[in-house]
């Protein structure tokens, strides 16, 4: 056990030390706000404060875990070794800056709460972030940091017991459009043919005819070759499903028809599934609720998994959502437009609410990387970065997560670019 000594103990400290210190390295902590306590306490111990107590392991801290509320940040990064770190401090700490406060200000996506230009969703951009603009984005830093934490600990003292973590990764297939053209109705279906005829896409148009005459399989009904790829390599898969109201943001089919139903329980029998929530749900709880019983009338179990793919993540609205309807876990924390650690984490964390000054009961599950980067970049060139991103991670142990869609891997797609990227993230050979 490790026993850390601050002057006051405040939610943010208490949220971030068991992140760093439990979640990741696996030791148990205590706090004490008494020095006659942390004097006599024999074993592990730090102090976190303006100054030490004596000569004990000291880390020196900012003010950012004693305030409450938001406030405006001073972002001053460094270089530490090969890294890169903020919030600097004296030569007096064991680390040069204060790891907890960095740590926080990443993982309760503090930036985001602060003033910042929005993209045409209204969602905060990637290039908005202090790791983007200062390069550190590709690198889960605050496990770095953590491991780079752990040497400290165990310079000071040889006897901590440290537990080892498991490097592992998953693939996250988000499905908005169960089908192309199947199940569409007559008037969708006559428009998006006279769409396509304009496009000059033929080869779209006797797709269709084709599928409406069921000749053939609708092209992004790709279920069951995901499913050979489950079995054949013997990978676990996490499949997204959409069931919100048909709208202009949400085009996806009846969520109630019977091809729609039979697809998603076909899937669930050989992979864990979840749900993508529609536009309205992220600010309306109403609909949010609708859709999550939606889902758990579909599969006739307790809705565990959202992730939000495409629109504005509405921190800390819908996370508080996603508490009070009990649903334990969410893989939204990414950014759709570029590959990189939104969070600074590849380790899953419970939600900090500013806003309330509180641990949510809710686990987010950072992804990595996005499919959608795929087409607008050079394949050899995102392979070149997948690569060094899972090596990041392999290094602290931590879980690489991936989004794709359905529509990569089917015939419209260059889906061979994306299997070799699935198998790529699965180590495969």
């Amino acid at each position: 056990m490790l026993l850390i000594y601050t002057q006051k103990i405040t939610p943010r400290i208490v949220y971030t030390f068991k992140h760093i210190c439990t979640n990741i390295l696996g030791i148990s902590i205590k706090f004490t706000s008494k020095i006659e306590e942390f004097i006599a306490h024999e074993g592990v111990k730090l102090s976190y404060g303006k100054q030490a107590l004596g000569n004990e392991l000291f880390i020196q801290k900012v003010d950012l875990l004693m305030e409450q509320g938001l406030s405006e940040v001073e972002i001053k990064v460094q270089p530490w070794g090969d890294d890169s770190c903020f919030f600097p401090v004296s030569e007096n700490s064991a680390l040069p800056f204060d790891i907890f406060a960095a740590s926080f200000f990443l993982l309760s996506r503090y930036e985001e709460y602060l003033p910042h230009v929005k993209d045409d969703l209204g969602r905060f951009p990637a290039s908005e972030s202090v790791g983007y603009q200062e390069g550190f984005l590709q690198s889960p830093v605050v496990d770095i940091w953590a491991y780079k934490f752990k040497e400290v600990l165990q310079e000071r003292f040889p006897e901590i017991a440290l537990e080892e973590r498991e490097f592992h990764s998953r693939a996250i297939i988000a499905v908005e459009h169960v089908f192309n053209f199947q199940n569409k109705g007559f008037l969708r279906s006559l428009a998006g043919m006279h769409l396509d005829i304009i496009k000059l896409q033929f080869n779209k148009v006797i797709d269709r005819i084709q599928v409406l005459l069921r000749i053939k399989k609708d092209p992004i009904n790709i279920f069951e070759d995901l499913i050979a790829f489950i079995k054949e390599y013997k990978v676990s898969l996490l499949f997204m499903f959409q069931l919100s109201d048909f709208s202009m943001y949400d085009r996806n089919i009846n969520y109630n028809r019977n091809p729609y139903r039979s697809i998603i329980k076909y899937v669930g029998d050989y992979a864990k599934v979840g749900l993508i929530p529609g536009y309205f749900a992220y600010e309306d709880f109403k609909t949010l609720r609708k859709e999550k019983l939606r889902m758990e009338n579909t599969v006739h179990t307790p809705l565990e998994r959202v992730i939000n793919v495409k629109y504005n993540l509405n921190i800390p609205e819908f996370y508080t959502f996603l508490t009070e309807l009990e649903i334990p876990q969410d893989y939204s924390m990414g950014y759709p437009e570029a590959s990189g650690f939104r969070a600074g984490t590849c380790s899953p964390f419970l939600f900090y609410d500013i806003n309330t000054e509180s641990t949510l009961g809710l686990k987010i599950h950072p992804y990595v990387f996005n499919s959608n980067i795929v087409e607008h970049n050079d394949f050899e060139k995102i392979t070149s970065e997948v690569a060094k991103m899972l090596e990041e991670v392999k290094k602290v142990g931590g879980s690489f997560k991936a989004v794709f869609k359905n529509q990569d891997f089917s015939e419209y797609s260059e889906h061979q670019n994306y299997y070799s990227l699935l198998k790529q993230i699965y180590e495969i050979r």
